[in-house]
């Protein structure tokens, strides 16, 4: 499946306020995943495993690293939990790195929220406007994603530029 989305993550302190900030708004609530997404060496974009209870895909994509609401270009692979299918990565494209982390996840029609605990780095919140089948303008999936920028009066300087892996990779050289 290609899917075309906008999104913004900004490290937060006291997770649970925004969570309950977007509660007001009657969100549905997907439950709690534990995630462990495992990056695969790449020529181009990302490749990641994600293994989790209730999400699990292999996904590629690709995304510029910036601080405001970015595209992402994703092909997204729904998968069953197979030992094989990684293992068979693992041999033949080497792990880069592995991103654990407890999430809740919510939605608002096609608005993703996602609230983040990740080992080694803290907690986060992330907001996705996602389009699975070309429907949508991409200005209005940026718009979106401002408006809850605004929604949770975030500031620019909580913005993460970089995704969970490169921040662990950055983390892990120090």
């Amino acid at each position: 499946m290609n899917v075309t989305n906008f999104e913004f993550k900004a490290k937060v302190d006291q997770l649970e306020s925004f969570e309950q900030k977007l509660l007001t708004l009657n969100p549905r609530f997907e439950g709690l995943d534990h995630q462990v997404d495992t990056y695969f060496n790449t020529k181009e974009g990302r490749l990641k495993l994600r293994e989790g209870n209730i999400e699990n895909s292999l996904i590629h994509y690709q995304r510029s690293n910036s601080a405001k609401a970015k595209e992402s270009k994703v092909i997204l692979y729904r998968n069953v939990q197979d030992k094989a299918l990684k293992q068979i990565l693992e041999l033949h494209l080497g792990v880069k790195v592995v991103v654990d982390k407890q999430r809740k996840i919510y939605f608002i029609d096609h608005i993703k929220f996602h609230f983040d605990e990740v080992k080694g780095l803290g907690t986060f919140l992330e907001v996705e406007a996602i389009d699975t089948d070309g429907s949508k303008d991409p200005k209005d999936l940026e718009s979106q994603c401002q408006h809850y920028f605004r929604f949770f009066q975030l500031t620019k300087d909580q913005l993460i530029t970089h995704s969970y892996s490169d921040l662990l990779l950055n983390s892990n050289k120090r």
